[in-house]
């Protein structure tokens, strides 16, 4: 199905971001927002005081009711990237509003999306659900599995700011339901999408294997004792080679542990880190439980790597769509960025620049949602195609 997008970005003074974010709206494309019946909205944190009040001045000058999004640690547009100043990014969609759903924030998906939304659920079956998290949830990886349980669809998202009142944004924006109704924390909270809403997403990561895949023989809790039948360390000081086994003080935030995901025919594995090693037992200690019998892979993160598995993930991408996209919203883990490649905008440039140029915008998370997995340092490319 064919649905116009349109996206606008402001950065600055908070109180002057509605009125900014309206004019470019509606120029774009002539007017895209007209009509339009979902907005995607993020701030950054320094913006995120103004939310109720940006939502509502949105929802007011673009006749849109339906809204999602968040607080980000940052937010993104095509080239551009802010953190530490307030800046928003919005895009609006006309899309049927019988094809999409929200669901407002829960620590019960298991329960409140059966009792709320069971019968628009099982009648369309939606196929993808852009979610966002507050970290504070008290069980947020269960919260995750349970909301692609509960709605049968594929999850893509992230973990929203943990530093503000109310970082999570779903639900309908009109005179009598007022925008703050519509905010939420500690829990899940997002948008349903209906297969006629054709979409694709892609996963790149932020590390690269730098060994074989190994068997983890004896484990306690996060403690790794034994890889194929020898000291844990002595395999890991093999993998990552001589140079950095002689000087541990350079393995933070370059070297971490990859963990296979059961079942996958992608290859794909969760990057945890690396949070400490034991040369007197020969011990290494993740940041995740492990158990004996599981896989690990040790994994190298630096900008080469990831500008090679991002180029992987937008190639693959391209193969399968069937024309330019119509829109995209991208979701990249805080650690990458400027933090890892040094410059804003390489992310989203290298989108543009492989699939052409379309409205985007994203926002930085404290971990990635990919399917039902919390993922790091990892980005979630997801097309309106």
């Amino acid at each position: 199905m064919s649905a116009p997008f349109a996206a606008a970005f402001a950065e600055g003074d908070p109180t002057t971001l509605g009125a900014r974010l309206l004019a470019q709206l509606s120029t774009a494309e002539g007017d895209a927002s007209h009509g339009a019946s979902l907005g995607i909205l993020y701030v950054s944190e320094p913006a995120a005081v103004a939310l109720p009040l940006l939502a509502r001045e949105l929802a007011d000058g673009s006749g849109i009711a339906s809204w999602v999004g968040g607080v980000g640690l940052g937010v993104c547009v095509a080239g551009q990237e802010v953190y530490e100043t307030p800046a928003a990014a919005v895009m609006t969609a006309s899309l049927p509003p019988d094809r999409f759903r929200l669901f407002g924030a829960t620590d019960d998906p298991a329960a409140d999306l059966p009792h709320r939304h069971a019968r628009w659920i099982e009648a369309v079956s939606p196929n993808l659900a852009l979610v966002h998290g507050d970290p504070r949830c008290d069980n947020l990886l269960r919260a995750t599995v349970d909301t692609a349980a509960a709605s049968g669809a594929f999850l893509v998202g992230g973990l929203v700011s943990h530093r503000c009142a109310e970082p999570l944004l779903a639900g309908e924006i009109t005179a009598s339901q007022r925008a703050a109704n519509a905010l939420g924390k500690a829990g899940i909270a997002g948008l349903l999408l209906a297969p006629e809403i054709a979409v694709a997403t892609g996963l790149t990561q932020g590390c690269m294997p730098i060994g074989p895949v190994h068997r983890i023989d004896e484990a306690r809790d996060n403690v790794v004792i034994a890889i194929d039948g020898r000291p844990a360390l002595t395999v890991f000081y093999e993998d990552i080679g001589p140079a950095l086994a002689q000087d541990p003080r350079r393995l933070g935030g370059v070297i971490f542990a990859g963990l296979p995901v059961a079942g996958s025919d992608t290859g794909d594995y969760l990057v945890r880190n690396l949070m400490a090693i034991d040369p007197e037992h020969g011990w290494i200690v993740l940041g995740a439980e492990v158990a004996p019998g599981d896989q690990i892979v040790f994994c190298r993160r630096d900008p080469d790597s990831a500008r090679a598995d991002m180029s992987r993930m937008l190639r693959q991408l391209k193969s399968r769509l069937p024309g330019p996209p119509k829109a995209g919203v991208y979701v990249s883990c805080i650690a990458r960025g400027a933090a890892l490649f040094g410059e804003k905008g390489v992310e989203t440039q290298m989108i543009r620049d492989t699939l052409g140029d379309f409205p985007l915008i994203g926002f930085f998370a404290n971990g990635e949602i990919s399917r039902d997995r919390l993922y790091g340092h990892t980005g979630v490319l997801t097309l309106f195609t």
